[in-house]
């Protein structure tokens, strides 16, 4: 070998040898259309992207190929050449054949147990009449013994408020089962005469503070009941064993990952609900991260949470660092708490105050303590006692100087003096995009012409330089991912109404409307280091889908409402891949 060559041979096999060699990948997804989310956020203005962002004037498209993971952390993004270069014989490598990756999606406000329960129970959702409801819970009960409860969910109790059903049709077809039917919202509550009877609500029940009891002309309850009476009957419906409570959580998070998300954030846990938390992550069992908000209701599991302290880790499947109250009910069912009387119901303001069931003192203990507030506001009204109730725990000006990241969930009804508050208290508008298309139908008939334009305003909250993240607020609307980001997008709801969107002046972008549930997720959770995002050394959470919702959210939104998950990713494990595809 010629002098020169051999040279050229030791430089290259000292190279060799002390070079560090690429991380080697357990997975490595190629072929894909990726959005990182890497780049600065859109303006607030009108949602127009950065200058960074990967769209042209041909439209967006994903600014990477491919994804390298090992053990939980994301290796490598970017072509498919640099992904490969961490392959090993034993990496599994997935050919995506263009289907588009994003950051994984997080529900921020779900009730994780009222999903797995809904499974089991009689579905209602989407019944139009009284007959409709009854002879689905009527063929329910004829399958199970007499005398055991039949319990169903989901008659609309917004769009039913102004003709409520009574008790004497679904006694004489069920009278042989308590029934316990469950409004959409939570808020309303319908049962028969038997469970009233064992519920022991008879004429001479008196409705707690914030509650109604309907009474027909004789004082005899109709089979109703609203906003804080709604436990009333509640409470006669046995309750799930340890196991059970379990059980149905593990299946509320398996719909939840073939929906595509890695994460969701438990909005409201009692001490029953978090032991099954805890013990499901000891056990190893939780197929999606959870973000644990302590429910303010449960005294003595807030006093035990403040001794312990608010999870500041990240390294496990379940963090609880929020505390969650109620500010009042629900639009629908006039249970929302107003500054001014209901355009449709004069004299009624809604409800508020101590009936909400929460020690304010206690509460503000736990936020000094460290904890995130999430306060459930509808009403402009509640919406301003929220915010006038975080200003004097944490002080003026951006909470005080304090990163809390107070929540207020739903912030559904503001008064426009109260929208710049958000920004300057440093409060998240923690918003469901659905509830807009889902409650045009009658929310101008509670508000009126004037008040509607300050209901469901995201782009005016953006403006003001408010943060934003969104949920589905399940089971009381679909979790679809794709008619959420639909819902922001277009404004309008799954028949396409109206043409133009309701009141489309709040309409979100496109990748405003992913952001909310990625990005501005992550940082609502404390976790923008960690997720949110897709890069080297960050979590390997992410979702896989047939279609592209940034160029078909541009291009065709309607085309949103046919998408499909393909696959979900946490923490580097697939916990769903659909069946079928490539």
């Amino acid at each position: 070998m010629k002098p020169t060559m051999l040279f050229l041979c030791s430089v290259l096999l000292f190279s060799t040898c002390h070079s560090k060699p690429p991380e080697t990948a357990n997975l490595i997804l190629i072929n894909g259309n990726v959005y990182t989310l890497a780049w600065p956020d859109p303006s607030p203005a009108n949602g127009a992207p950065a200058a960074s962002a990967p769209r042209t004037a041909a439209g967006w498209k994903g600014d990477a190929q491919a994804i390298a993971i090992r053990d939980g952390s994301i290796v490598f993004v970017g072509p498919n050449a640099g992904a490969m270069a961490h392959a090993t014989p034993v990496t599994q490598v997935i050919d995506l054949h263009g289907a588009t990756v994003v950051p994984g999606l997080v529900d921020a406000h779900v009730h994780i147990l009222e999903l797995g329960r809904k499974l089991g129970r009689v579905d209602l959702v989407g019944v139009q009449t009284e007959v409709e409801a009854v002879d689905k819970v009527a063929a329910w009960a004829s399958g199970t013994p007499p005398g055991s409860w039949v319990v169903g969910y989901g008659w609309d109790d917004g769009a039913w408020a102004n003709h409520y059903p009574d008790m004497t049709l679904l006694s004489a077809k069920v009278p042989d089962h308590p029934v316990y039917l469950r409004g959409l919202h939570g808020y309303a509550v319908w049962g028969n005469r038997l469970a009233f009877q064992k519920a022991r609500i008879d004429a001479t029940t008196s409705a707690p503070s914030g509650g109604e009891i309907r009474k027909d002309g004789k004082g005899r309850p109709t089979g109703i009941l609203l906003n804080q009476a709604v436990g009333l009957l509640e409470r006669a419906v046995p309750a799930e064993s340890p196991e059970e409570l379990k059980e149905k959580v593990e299946a509320g998070l398996r719909a939840m990952t073939r929906a595509g998300y890695v994460a969701v954030h438990e909005a409201g846990a009692d001490a029953a609900l978090m032991n099954a938390f805890e013990t499901l992550a000891a056990e190893h069992r939780l197929q999606a991260r959870m973000y644990a908000m302590v429910s303010g209701r449960d005294q003595d599991l807030v006093r035990r949470w403040i001794a312990r302290g608010p999870d500041r880790t990240t390294d496990k499947l379940l963090t609880t660092r929020s505390v969650k109250v109620f500010f009042d009910g629900a639009l629908g069912s006039r249970g929302a708490r107003l500054l001014a009387d209901y355009a449709d119901a004069p004299g009624q303001r809604g409800v508020s105050g101590p009936e909400n069931g929460f020690d304010a003192k206690l509460v503000a203990q736990a936020m000094r303590a460290g904890f995130q507030l999430s306060v459930h506001a509808i009403g402009d009204g509640a919406n301003r006692e929220a915010l006038d109730y975080i200003q004097s725990v944490r002080g003026t000006g951006a909470a005080g100087g304090t990163d809390t990241r107070d929540r207020i969930e739903h912030a559904q009804v503001l008064d426009a003096r109260d929208v710049p508050r958000f920004a300057a208290l440093g409060a998240i508008a923690s918003m469901q995009p659905p509830h807009a298309t889902e409650d045009m139908g009658w929310a101008e008939q509670r508000l009126g012409a004037d008040r509607v334009r300050g209901a469901y305003a995201w782009r005016t909250l953006r403006r003001s330089g408010a943060r934003l993240v969104f949920s589905s607020d399940l089971p009381g609307t679909d979790y679809n991912i794709f008619y959420g980001l639909h819902s922001a997008i277009t404004r309008r709801d799954k028949s396409l109404q109206p043409a133009g969107g309701w009141r489309a002046e709040q309409r979100m972008s496109p990748e405003e409307a992913l952001r909310g549930y990625t990005t501005w997720a992550a940082y609502t959770a404390f976790l923008e280091k960690e997720t949110g995002v897709l890069a080297p050394r960050r979590w390997a959470d992410l979702t896989v889908m047939d279609i592209d919702p940034l160029a078909v959210g541009e291009r065709d939104p309607d085309r949103l409402l046919g998408g499909r998950i393909e696959m979900t990713i946490v923490a580097g494990r697939m916990v769903y891949r659909r069946p079928g595809s490539r």
